[in-house]
C-alpha cells in the first residue's frame, strides 16, 4: 500500500511539474499545444488507474480483517478462502459459511463418509476435476479450497443459482437429492439452512 501511494504521489508531482512547465513563458511545449493536453490526459488516466488499484487493495484488506475477526481464523487462511472464492466465482461470504459448517476451518478434517479437508470434498469428486490427485494433495489447503468451491460454483450453475438446491446437492450428492425429490420426499436435512444462516447474498453467483 505504501508503495502504491508513493507511486500516486510521485505521479501527481510529475504531472504538476509538467503542467507548470507548459505555462506561457516556459521553454517547454507551449500551452494549448495538442501534445501537452494529450500528455496530461495520459498522466491523469494513469493516476486514476493507480487509485483504482489502491481502492481494490484497501477493500480486500478490510474484508480479510473483517472475516478473520468474525470467524476467529488466522489471516493466512482468511486470505486463502477470500482470494480462492473470488477466483472460483463464489461470493466470499458464502465460502466462509460453507467452510465453517463443513470443517470448522480444520484443514485436516475428515468425515465418516470419507470427505476431507476444509471443504469436505470427496476424493472421487476432487479427481473429476484433477485426475490422479493423491489423498494428501486433496488435503492441501489451497487445492481443497479451489476444488470444493469450484464444485459449489458448478452446482450453482447447474441449478440456475438456486442456492438451497446447490447446497443440498453439495452435501447429499446431486443424485440423492434428485432421487428424493422424484419420490416426493423433502431432501432438506438442515444443512442448507446452517450454511445460509447469517449469509446475505450480495451479488449473482
Amino acid at each position: 500500500m505504501i508503495f502504491v501511494v508513493g507511486l500516486m504521489v510521485s505521479g501527481i508531482g510529475g504531472w504538476v511539474r509538467r503542467a507548470t512547465a507548459d505555462e506561457p513563458g516556459s521553454a517547454a511545449t507551449p500551452a494549448g499545444a495538442p501534445g501537452s493536453y494529450e500528455s496530461m490526459a495520459r498522466e491523469l488516466e494513469s493516476i486514476r488507474g493507480e487509485l483504482s488499484v489502491a481502492r481494490l487493495q484497501l477493500d480486500r484488506a478490510e474484508s480479510v480483517i473483517e472475516y478473520s475477526d468474525r470467524y476467529n481464523v488466522p489471516a493466512g487462511l482468511t486470505e486463502a478462502i477470500y482470494d480462492i472464492a473470488l477466483a472460483e466465482g463464489v461470493e466470499p461470504g458464502l465460502a466462509f459459511r460453507l467452510v465453517k459448517v463443513e470443517s470448522r476451518f480444520d484443514v485436516r478434517a475428515k468425515s465418516s463418509a470419507g470427505a476431507v479437508g476444509l471443504t469436505q470434498i470427496l476424493p472421487s469428486t476432487a479427481r473429476l476435476y484433477e485426475p490422479g490427485l493423491t489423498l494428501e494433495q486433496i488435503y492441501d489447503r489451497d487445492t481443497n479450497l479451489r476444488l470444493g468451491l469450484r464444485y459449489l460454483h458448478d452446482l450453482l450453475d447447474r441449478y440456475n443459482n438456486d442456492l438451497e438446491r446447490a447446497l443440498l446437492s453439495y452435501n447429499r450428492g446431486p443424485s440423492k437429492v434428485q432421487e428424493l425429490l422424484a419420490a416426493g420426499v423433502d431432501p432438506r436435512n438442515g444443512y442448507s439452512q446452517s450454511v445460509m444462516k447469517g449469509y446475505t447474498r450480495t451479488r449473482a453467483e
